[in-house]
């Protein structure tokens, strides 16, 4: 096998979290995209640590790759070094994911390997490839960052709002540079591609859509669980990282405006928010007897397998929910928000449920909840996930994207595009 590795070609991989375990959203497709390619290419990682929990997940990773690069990224006093931003006029999102450390390796490793592919997963981690020369760049921009924190203006209050609309205009910049200076960009859904592609034309020839998938054996209702729920309670349960603002704004918003609705109508039913990291507005979602805060736990699916419904509340989501396509893989009726949905493939009403507002969410929760219609959804659902979310098609398409043959892009190239500042800015504050 070493033997093997030896003769492949080598590939920088620069992530902005580390890809293991697939635990959350964003680590998901890292990781799927990091262990296909590291079947074709000798693997040169370069990542952060920002959970010091997933300290002891870095060595599963040596074995995946030919070298590991890996940094602690402390998120308190990473936020007070990227307002850096401010003076320099850069979305404050690019110093937090800054570091001379890792340019520093990504440089000797590029001369030392002669790297002549490279792939940086979310757009931050561009910042570290401008300046190598001759070599052939795949961005996985997975959502438009800079549409998110345009949602998060629009939902949150002055001066807030103000901070957030800054980082909009600021990071959409970065993404049309970055772009420009690549050989190709990807997104989750076609929805954020067409809208990239709208904002920055000059690329569109080099924007595309790469679809998350699931796996659909390790998610699937085949497994036997314990239950972890009491006997006659009837569980709605909420899965993801939940100190995600995104996550914390829906389950405070089901717990405090759609919950009680469905309680007063069935008293067996409770909340369960489930994942790591809850924040305080969460943690004291717990002092209600109808709401369950886990916290972390080490597997989330004797909650789905038990579950009666699954929600996904998000009032502000962009791209595919992972949260969503799990618990359509173990067949489970699932209700989301239209943010949560729209970029699904299911049919609503027939393999997930939606529904925009409290009164209607609470109803669409309680039909589900309905034994035989909640076992026909789900498994529709689980049909619709093996149908139309299978990651060898969307890998398949990573493959063609870095083997690609051609000329690298002028723009690239160039040395105007070479005379970056010391190091862009990266994926902050909330994800």
């Amino acid at each position: 096998m070493i033997g093997a590795r030896a003769a492949m070609d080598p590939l920088l991989f620069l992530c902005h979290r580390l890809p293991y375990p697939p635990n959350k959203g964003d680590k998901v497709r890292s990781y799927h995209f990091l262990r296909h390619l590291a079947g074709r290419y000798r693997i040169f990682l370069g990542t952060f640590v920002d959970d010091p929990a997933d300290w002891q997940h870095v060595e599963p990773l040596r074995a995946l790759c030919a070298d590991v690069h890996v940094e602690r990224l402390s998120p308190r006093a990473r936020r007070v070094g990227s307002a850096v931003g401010f003076l320099t006029g850069e979305a404050l999102t690019l110093p937090y994911f800054r570091s001379r450390q890792l340019q520093a390796w990504v440089q000797a490793i590029a001369r030392r390997e002669g790297i002549k592919r490279a792939f940086a997963y979310s757009s931050p981690m561009a910042q570290y490839l401008f300046d190598l020369p001759h070599i052939r760049r795949v961005i996985d921009f997975v959502d438009l960052d800079s549409a998110k924190w345009g949602d998060y203006a629009r939902t949150r209050r002055w001066p807030v709002s103000a901070l957030y609309a800054r980082e909009a205009r600021r990071l959409l910049c970065f993404e049309k540079d970055a772009a420009r200076r690549t050989e190709a960009v990807t997104f989750v859904t076609e929805q954020e591609t067409k809208l990239f592609r709208h904002e920055a034309p000059e690329s569109a020839d080099r924007v595309m859509t790469i679809r998350n998938g699931v796996d659909s054996e390790y998610f699937s209702p085949a497994h036997d669980f314990d239950s972890p729920f009491p006997p006659g309670e009837r569980a709605i349960v909420f899965t993801g990282a939940m100190d995600y603002w995104p996550n914390v704004d829906a389950v405070v918003w089901f717990a405090r405006d759609v919950l009680p609705e469905i309680r007063r109508r069935d008293p067996a039913a409770r909340f369960y928010v489930v994942g790591m990291n809850p924040d305080a507005s969460v943690r004291v979602l717990g002092n209600d007897p109808g709401t369950i805060v886990t916290g972390r736990v080490s597997d989330v699916r004797p909650y789905l397998k038990h579950a009666r419904v699954v929600v996904a509340p998000l009032r502000v989501a962009r791209g595919i929910q992972n949260k969503v396509l799990e618990a359509m893989a173990m067949a489970k009726p699932t209700v989301a928000t239209p943010a949560a949905a729209s970029a699904l493939t299911a049919l609503p009403g027939t393999e997930l449920e939606v529904a925009a507002d409290a009164h209607a969410f609470a109803e669409k929760v309680l039909e589900a909840m309905d034994p035989l219609r909640g076992e026909r959804m789900g498994r529709l659902a689980r049909s619709r996930v093996l149908a139309d979310y299978a990651w060898p098609a969307s890998l398949k398409l990573l493959d063609e994207l870095l083997e690609r043959g051609g000329a690298i892009s002028e723009v690239a190239a160039s040395p105007a595009a070479n005379d970056v500042r010391p190091a862009l800015h990266a994926k902050v504050l909330e994800r």
